[in-house]
């Protein structure tokens, strides 16, 4: 380890507060997973973490690793980045994280990295020069189209699965779609580990990078990266954070079965285009949005859209409030870890 830019045991402490960021990415995040199979009463809350937790590990056998890619080399350029800025990225990404889950606010995990990531390496660097313009262009463009997305896609399925079952009695439709809600929520827990999962891998190769053990030419991070990221976000689904569950399941809008269903499979679509694609999007935005499309393409006034409002604005501030955070941390981390 003589190779090591910093000392063994700091990089051991950052792996693991970029694991506990992935556990804290589930444990906040489960409400994205679980909150509409919860409210329509398909599965019990405890049977529900775990089945979104094998789905989300499960996405290591499904997805490549674009994402991983894209937060590892295309946010911040790697061979600017220390191991400073990366403790100031988690430790403002995890702080924003805590205070949303406490409030019961859906924000973004996604987001608070990325934003810590930005706010740690503009301090970090003394500007901007470290930034890839074009990968923060395409995260910030995705804040508007993943929810839009997602809402178009809800609200369509909705429409269409009307019009199919529009014969069927509420009896026997709500039989149909009970069952089928624990395929579209497996497909939305598989798009959420793919997309999720794969952010702290991005932070943990350029932690690897800064310590001289890894260059920023290899194809994909080691296979230990991508098993301890995969097993930590599903860890953290399993613990749920049932305050944002409440949020997300019960007072957007009111769910049915079919409501659900289509809700996860628009979320779950959406996800599956982004990862496929590189680009690491909110799975709280996407969700959210189909579950709005879903309330109003019944009827308008059934979306209570002045929460729908306020946690807009909890998005709008997200990557700003971490970026802060991540800044004040970086001060902090620099007396320290280079004490």
């Amino acid at each position: 380890m003589d190779s090591l830019q910093f000392g063994f045991g700091v990089l051991v402490f950052l792996v693991a507060l970029a694991l506990a960021f992935d556990f804290m990415n589930g444990f906040h995040d489960a409400a994205n997973s679980i909150a509409t199979i919860v409210s329509t009463g398909v599965l019990k809350p405890h049977h529900a973490v775990l089945w979104a937790a094998t789905f989300n590990m499960l996405a290591f056998f499904v997805f490549g690793l674009h994402v991983a890619a894209t937060v590892g080399k295309g946010i911040v350029d790697p061979g600017a980045i220390d191991h400073v800025v990366i403790f100031g990225a988690l430790v403002g990404a995890l702080a924003w994280n805590i205070i949303t889950w406490w409030f019961g606010i859906p924000s973004s995990s996604s987001h608070a990295l990325i934003g810590g990531l930005i706010g740690a390496a503009i301090v970090g660097t003394g500007g901007t020069d470290a930034l890839v313009a074009s990968g923060i262009l395409k995260v910030a463009l995705f804040i508007i189209v993943s929810p839009v997305l997602g809402f178009l896609l809800g609200g369509l399925l909705m429409v269409a699965t009307s019009w199919t079952f529009f014969k069927s009695t509420p009896r026997g439709t709500d039989h149909w779609f009970r069952r089928l809600q624990l395929v579209s929520s497996a497909l939305y827990s598989l798009g959420h580990g793919s997309n999720d999962a794969q952010k702290s891998m991005g932070v943990i190769c350029l932690l690897l990078i800064a310590a001289g053990i890894s260059s920023a030419g290899e194809a994909r991070p080691p296979v230990w990266v991508i098993v301890s990221c995969y097993l930590a976000i599903g860890f953290g689904t399993m613990f749920g954070g049932w305050r944002i569950v409440k949020t997300m399941g019960q007072k957007i809008t009111k769910l049915k079965p079919v409501g659900g269903f289509c809700a996860e499979t628009g979320g779950a679509i959406t996800l599956f285009v982004a990862s496929g694609f590189g680009i690491p999007v909110s799975t709280t935005h996407t969700i959210t949005g189909a579950i709005v499309g879903v309330g109003s393409s019944q009827k308008f006034s059934a979306v209570r859209w002045g929460l729908a409002g306020s946690i807009v604005w909890a998005w709008v501030f997200t990557i700003p409030a971490s970026a802060a955070m991540a800044a004040l941390a970086w001060w902090f981390g620099s007396a320290v870890l280079r004490g």
